[in-house]
């Protein structure tokens, strides 16, 4: 006897919980995956949350350039995940980031309430006609 078999359930978090830190958190692959392509991965959803922070913080892109956004963005999220709170978070967190390194940034305008951001969301996407191109995002 070689003791208790392996809980399946407990072996799928982990193998998931090491696939996730290697997407998102700069850890090691997991064995049998492609380095190659997780790395490619990894660079795509730091390219999306690019976007999403640039969407959210376009002063931030008019402040350093496109390409001086990019370079500063690619280092700051290397090796950490999006924090708690989503894409405005990880917006408000690379901004401190900037300020921190001596970036003289403007204060960004106040968030609307989370209803408010629904509302303004609603009536946008209601301008197109109802015809769904409006893309409540």
């Amino acid at each position: 006897m070689s003791g208790p078999a392996p809980d399946p359930r407990a072996e799928l978090a982990r193998a998931q919980a090491e696939l996730l830190a290697a997407l998102v958190a700069g850890g090691e692959p997991p064995r049998g995956f492609d380095e190659g392509r997780l790395r490619i991965q990894a660079a795509s959803l730091v390219s999306k949350r690019r976007g999403v922070v640039a969407r959210i913080r376009p002063d931030l892109v008019a402040l350093l350039g496109a390409a001086g956004f990019a370079a500063e963005f690619d280092a700051y999220a290397r090796g950490r995940p999006k924090p708690p709170g989503g894409s405005r978070a990880d917006a408000r967190d690379f901004a401190e980031r900037l300020r921190a390194a001596g970036h003289p940034l403007p204060e960004p305008e106040p968030e609307p309430p989370a209803g408010r951001r629904w509302w303004t969301r609603f009536a946008r996407a209601s301008r197109f006609g109802g015809t769904g191109r409006g893309y409540l995002l």
